[in-house]
């Protein structure tokens, strides 16, 4: 069974407020009271001088159980959010692969479904150790991209997107934090420029706690479970206003969603589920035997969650 190894997390120490992040967002002063109030955002994490390497290594730095045991990885898989991250011929994932001694290893990038193409890595880093005659196989899953386009910054009246990263360490046999389930829905007209079409975006907001409240007790189903045996939901950290829409929705205590990132962080891209997890161990809200939730969201649009046993 799908298993995480070890979770390692990187956050930025330079954080800015978002009253100095006006201009560059281009956000009027109604819109960042909106979401410092409203929204429960307050800084957002960047590395001003880093690049997305940087950001990579610093995440994979921490997997102490990497360390002597890179032989056995044979997959890297980076989930991106973005349809690209840097200008060809840069190939900052191989780059990695190089300075971690994993330039053996089969490395590729999953994208299109955008913030929830974390849980799309986990699962498919997950499959290809099902299939894999080396039962001590690993894969490397990544995640973690610069906020470098206008695109890459904001969701209009949702979200300020942030710089972090995490690296999972997956098994396919590991006894702790073993995946139960994972549910997915694809809603292909959603797909679009929130930042432009107005529209679309009003009804994405408007569509948005139904679609992924669906998609969250889909996946407590699948793991033969009820909503009441989950000890905690590990979310992405778009805001904090739709998180207790969905948890009134769904009938689940919002004092158990890890919220604690959305006011320091910003939206980490496909990063926020680990960087959360990490979080929620760090933090001792997390015993053995625990089944958490874990919910994402991608523009486009893509809905996903996975149960897991701790």
């Amino acid at each position: 069974m799908t298993a995480i190894e070890e979770v390692s997390a990187y956050l930025p120490p330079d954080r800015r407020a978002l009253e100095e992040l006006a201009d560059w967002l281009g956000l009027t002063e109604r819109q960042v009271r909106l979401f410092r109030r409203f929204h429960g955002l307050s800084e957002v994490c960047y590395d001003q001088d880093g690049t997305l390497l940087d950001l990579l290594l610093a995440a994979t730095g921490g997997l102490e159980t990497l360390r002597g045991n890179e032989h056995r990885v044979r997959y890297v898989v980076y989930a991106r959010g973005m349809p690209a991250a840097v200008p060809y011929p840069h190939n900052p994932l191989r780059e990695l692969c190089v300075k971690l001694g994993l330039d053996h290893a089969l490395s590729f990038t999953v994208t299109h479904q955008a913030c929830a193409t974390g849980l799309l890595a986990f699962d498919v880093a997950g499959r290809l150790l099902a299939g894999d005659p080396d039962p001590d196989a690993l894969a490397l899953v990544v995640s973690g991209e610069k906020t470098f386009t206008p695109d890459a910054r904001l969701v209009p009246e949702t979200a300020i997107f942030g710089e972090g990263a995490a690296a999972v360490l997956v098994s396919a046999n590991g006894s702790s934090d073993r995946l139960l389930s994972y549910t997915t829905s694809i809603r292909g007209d959603f797909d679009g420029r929130l930042i432009i079409d107005q529209a679309l975006a009003a009804r994405f907001q408007y569509e948005y706690p139904a679609l992924l409240s669906e998609v969250l007790l889909a996946a407590v189903d699948q793991a033969g479970v009820a909503l009441d045996d989950i000890a905690l939901l590990v979310p992405h950290n778009v805001n904090a206003v739709s998180w207790r829409r969905v948890c009134k929705r769904i009938g689940y205590p919002v004092e158990r969603v890890v919220l604690d990132n959305v006011p320091l962080t910003g939206h980490s891209f496909a990063a926020d589920p680990f960087l959360n997890y990490r979080t929620a161990l760090d933090t001792g809200r997390l015993r053995p035997g625990d089944r958490y939730l874990v919910g994402a969201a991608g523009l486009g649009a893509t809905f996903s969650a996975m149960v897991f046993e701790h």
